[in-house]
């Protein structure tokens, strides 16, 4: 994988925190369980071991994804984009031209989106549509139900 990947300080630290954890109490834990389910006998046949082994597997991936999310990260915030127009970290209110209904939603890198906090990434079509936007403007997006035109109501950091 290549290219940038944008974070705020606080996603970078969430990731530091869970590499930090992952490197040290995770490798512990999957260690002891590996020694603990050879101590039951035959590796051959110790479902116990192969799935241990399976979980460590997993765990390396995840310390490896991590670890190359950020070398190839980029702090960024807010204050350092202009409320003009929709840029990564924008907050913007938008409103459904088909239904009326007001949303609010913070574009964020693909790292950071959570669609629950209303975080959306900018790589996402509904990103992709605000991205440059300024208020008054009118976003369309193809989506599995139709073309959704939103009109842009305000943005903020």
């Amino acid at each position: 994988m290549t290219g940038t990947v944008y974070l705020t300080k606080e996603k970078a630290k969430e990731f530091e925190a869970e590499l930090y954890d992952l490197q040290h109490r995770g490798r512990k834990e999957m260690a002891q369980k590996i020694a603990d389910a050879r101590a039951h006998g035959d590796l051959s046949e110790n479902a116990d071991y192969d799935a241990a082994k399976d979980a460590q597997a997993l765990m390396e991936l995840k310390i490896s994804k991590i670890q190359q999310t950020l070398s190839r990260s980029q702090i960024i915030n807010s204050n350092e984009f202009p409320d003009d127009k929709v840029y990564i970290l924008s907050k913007v209110k938008i409103k459904n031209l088909k239904n009326d209904m007001e949303l609010n939603y913070q574009l964020v890198s693909p790292e950071e989106a959570d669609y629950e906090m209303n975080k959306i990434a900018i790589t996402s079509p509904l990103g992709k549509s605000f991205m440059g936007k300024a208020v008054g403007e009118i976003a369309e997006v193809n989506l599995p139900n139709g073309l959704q035109r939103y009109e842009i109501l305000e943005i903020s950091k």
